[in-house]
Formats: structure tokens, C-alpha cells, sequence
């Protein structure tokens, strides 16, 4: 087992643990604002301190992780959902076009990044955490699209694909009997990247004010509040940067390690 591997599953496994705690418990309410508690220093009471708000730091970046870990992990869902089927059509029906179609659609999508995307729904719906998913699970689809028909195309050629079309199966069974089952690996890499990858996203567009909106925190919007006493009380922007980072650094060693597990070739590489 890839020392990436347990070490990234540590990580993640730990804010997941915190984020799944805060909804039955947190150390102080998130949403109650005491100022004569502002700014305490860690220790007591407050193990992380108090923002200028007066609300405990701890419980902030517990129920903040909530948040991020929900908007990624929806977005990812919808990049999977409606990416995947779209790259095995596109592979099945490669030349065609439909495959045409589908690819120019994605590059129509990826010359607006996530941030870009989360402009124009606000300006139209409003900033919320809804359409920060929308944005991110948005840019996810032509993602999904591409690796699952980059592995797509390089199955239809070989032989087992060849005999299932010999046997009268269509390619929609085979896309989802033959091809999907073996590019599941590839999916599954790609997912915890972009799992990554929603987290700071997520936390960019918290940042400028277009994700979760107050009393809900957010690790980003805990970085925007925090920009103006960064001199004073550093540890305001220092603990939601942390965790951010943590994060991120974890779901990404896991999926170098998840890479190495799944891939055939990097297996017998190292055998």
C-alpha cells in the first residue's frame, strides 16, 4: 500500500470525520454572536480562539469543512453523471457527429473557468452555495467527458470489444458492459483530483463573496474576513488557509496513490 495512499486517507478521512461531527455537534454554536468574546486567545474555553465576531474558531472550521466537503463532492457528482455517459457516447460514435458535437461543447465550456461560470449564474440567481455547485459541477462535465473517452477509444479496438459486436451487443450495452467497468480506474483518479480541485474552488468564490452565503461559514469567506486583521491576529487567516491546504494536499496524495494502486502498468513497473 503507497505510503501517499494512507497518508492522503488520513487527512481526508479526518476533515470528513470533523465536517460529519459538526452536524450533530459542534463546540459552540457557529451562528451566535458574542462580542464580548471577541478575539480570545487559544486556550479553555475556545481551543482555537475567537474571530471578531466572538464565535469559536473550532467550531467555524468544523462546520466550514461541512461545507466545502458538500459543494465538492456535489459538483464532482454532476461532472460524473452527466460528463461520463456524454465521453462514452463521444468514443462510441468517434468521428461522428455527435462526438463532435459533444467535444466542441467542451471546449466551449472550458474557455470559461469555474470562477467566470459563477459570475454569470450569480448575476442572474444570486450568490449562494447552490450556484457555486452549479458552477464548479458545471466545469467538472467536459472533464469527465474528456478522460472518459481518452479511455474509452483505446478499448474499442481490442478484441474483447471486437467479439461483443461480433456477438450482436450494441454499443450502448458495450459502453456500459465492457468499456465503463474498465475505465472505472481512470474515473475514480480523476474524481479525487477534481474533488481537490472543488475544494478550491469552492473556497475562491467564498472568498469574493459568490459561495455559502453568512450565517454559514466557509473557509473562504473565514479568509476574506480575516484579510484586514492579518497583522494583528494572523491566526484568523492562518487556521482557514491550513485547513484548506491539508485538504487539498490530502485528496491529492491519495489520488497519486489511488493512480498507482489502479494502474496496471505502474503495478508492474514495480514488480
Amino acid at each position: 500500500m503507497p505510503v501517499s495512499l494512507l497518508l492522503g486517507a488520513a487527512l481526508s478521512t479526518g476533515f470528513l470525520a470533523a465536517a460529519l461531527l459538526s452536524f450533530v455537534w459542534t463546540p459552540h454554536d457557529v451562528e451566535n454572536l458574542v462580542i464580548a468574546n471577541r478575539l480570545q486567545p487559544a486556550g479553555g474555553e475556545f481551543p482555537l480562539g475567537t474571530d471578531q465576531f466572538g464565535r469559536d474558531l473550532l467550531s467555524m472550521l468544523m462546520v466550514g469543512a461541512r461545507t466545502s466537503i458538500a459543494v465538492a463532492l456535489v459538483a464532482v457528482g454532476i461532472g460524473i453523471t452527466l460528463g461520463v455517459p456524454l465521453g462514452l457516447a463521444a468514443a462510441a460514435t468517434r468521428g461522428s457527429l455527435l462526438d463532435e458535437i459533444i467535444m466542441r461543447g467542451n471546449d466551449l465550456i472550458f474557455a470559461f473557468p469555474s470562477l467566470v461560470i459563477a459570475i454569470l449564474i450569480t448575476a442572474v440567481f444570486g450568490p449562494s452555495a447552490l450556484n457555486a455547485i452549479l458552477a464548479i459541477g458545471i466545469f467538472n462535465i467536459p472533464v469527465f467527458a474528456r478522460v472518459a473517452r481518452g479511455g474509452a477509444l483505446s478499448l474499442w479496438t481490442l478484441d474483447y470489444v471486437l467479439s461483443a459486436r461480433t456477438a450482436g451487443k450494441g454499443k450502448v450495452r458495450i459502453s456500459a458492459e465492457h468499456i465503463l467497468p474498465n475505465i472505472a480506474n481512470l474515473l475514480i483518479v480523476q474524481a479525487t483530483i477534481q474533488f481537490s480541485l472543488g475544494i478550491l474552488a469552492e473556497a475562491a468564490l467564498s472568498y469574493v463573496g459568490l459561495g455559502a452565503q453568512p450565517p454559514t461559514p466557509s473557509w473562504g469567506r473565514m479568509l476574506a474576513e480575516a484579510q484586514t486583521m492579518i497583522y494583528t491576529h494572523p491566526m484568523l487567516a492562518v487556521l482557514p488557509g491550513l485547513a484548506i491546504v491539508l485538504m487539498v494536499l490530502g485528496l491529492n496524495l491519495m489520488g497519486d496513490g489511488l493512480r498507482d494502486v489502479l494502474d496496471p502498468r505502474l503495478r508492474r513497473q514495480g514488480t
